[in-house]
C-alpha cells in the first residue's frame, strides 16, 4: 500500500532524525567505506571505492580482509599502481586472490577495466560523465555505458563483479560506489564533481529492501532494478536533490551489532 501524504511527511521527519543521529564517521567502522578516507586524490579514491564496493558482499570481516588484501600491494596511489601494471604483473600479485566465489579472473576484470578506462578517459569519473545526460531520469543509462566500457577490455567471461543495469540488476554495489564518490557529507567523502547526487539510485540491499517493504514504499518482492528505481523515486519525494541521503543511516539497522536495532526501527515508525 502506498504511503499517503501524512505518512510520507512523518516518515521523512523520522528519517531526518535517523540521519542526524547516525550519519557520523564514528558509525562507519566496520564498513569498507573506511578505506576511502586514506586517499585525497580523487583518481586514487575512485579506484579504492570501486574495489571496496565490488567486494562488499559476504561477512563484514571477510570483506574488510579482502579489500585490504587488494589495496596493500597498491601502495599510496592505486591509480599509479594500475597505470604501471600489466596483465602478467596483475596475475603475479593477485593470482591467488579469492573472495567467496570471486576469483582472480573476476578481480582482474575490475582492475584491468579500471586501468584501461583511466588511460582512455583520464579517470573513472570522466568515463562515467561521458555517458551521463542531464535529460536522463537517473544514472542508469550512464551506469550501463560505464559497465560496458569497464568490461570491454578483458574477454574472460561474465563480469560478475561488474553487473549491468541492462540485465535488470539493481547493481547494489555499483550504486554504493557512486554514492561514495558523488555525495559529500560527514560520512561520504565524495570526489566526483560531474555527476549530480539527484540522479543517484539507492543501493538496494536486503536491509533496504526489507525496510522499504515494511514502510509501504514498495510491495515488490524482487530486489531488482525496477524496485531500486521505485524506492529511489519515493526517497526523491522527500529529498529531491539527494535521494540516497539516508542510505548509510538506514544500513545501520542491519550491519552494526552494537546498534539498538529495535530503537532505530521505532524511530522510523516500525513496530509501534
Amino acid at each position: 500500500m502506498a504511503l499517503n501524504a501524512k505518512d510520507t511527511l512523518k516518515l521523512g521527519e523520522a528519517l531526518e532524525r535517523l540521519y542526524e543521529r547516525y550519519n557520523w564517521k564514528r558509525y562507519v567502522d566496520p564498513d569498507p567505506l573506511v578505506f576511502l578516507y586514506d586517499y585525497e586524490d580523487p583518481r586514487d579514491r575512485e579506484i579504492v571505492a570501486l574495489i571496496a564496493s565490488s567486494l562488499a558482499f559476504g561477512g563484514v570481516k571477510q570483506i574488510m580482509a579482502s579489500v585490504e588484501t587488494v589495496l596493500r600491494p597498491m601502495g599510496d596511489s592505486p591509480h599509479s599502481f594500475l597505470a604501471g601494471t600489466g596483465p602478467k604483473q596483475l596475475e603475479k600479485v593477485f593470482g591467488r586472490f579469492r573472495h567467496r566465489w570471486a576469483s582472480f579472473a573476476d578481480l582482474e576484470i575490475v582492475l584491468a577495466g579500471a586501468r584501461e578506462v583511466s588511460r582512455k578517459y583520464g579517470s573513472l569519473e570522466n568515463c562515467f560523465a561521458s555517458g551521463f545526460s542531464g535529460e536522463d531520469e537517473d544514472i542508469v543509462p550512464a551506469l550501463t555505458r560505464f559497465v560496458d566500457e569497464m568490461t570491454s577490455c578483458p574477454a574472460n567471461g561474465y563480469a560478475c563483479l561488474m553487473p549491468s543495469p541492462y540485465r535488470k540488476s539493481a547493481c547494489k554495489r555499483l550504486n554504493l560506489f557512486l554514492r561514495w564518490m558523488v555525495r559529500r557529507d560527514r560520512v561520504d567523502p565524495g570526489g566526483w564533481k560531474l555527476v549530480p547526487a539527484s540522479s543517484l539510485i539507492v543501493p538496494l540491499d536486503v536491509h533496504m529492501h526489507r525496510f522499504a517493504r515494511l514502510m509501504g514504499i514498495t510491495d515488490r518482492k524482487q530486489a531488482g532494478l525496477r524496485t531500486a528505481r521505485e524506492v529511489t523515486s519515493w526517497f526523491r519525494t522527500i529529498s529531491p536533490g539527494d535521494p540516497v541521503k539516508y542510505d548509510f543511516a538506514l544500513t545501520r539497522l542491519g550491519i552494526r551489532r552494537d546498534a539498538d536495532r529495535d530503537e532505530m526501527m521505532r524511530m522510523v515508525g516500525v513496530g509501534g
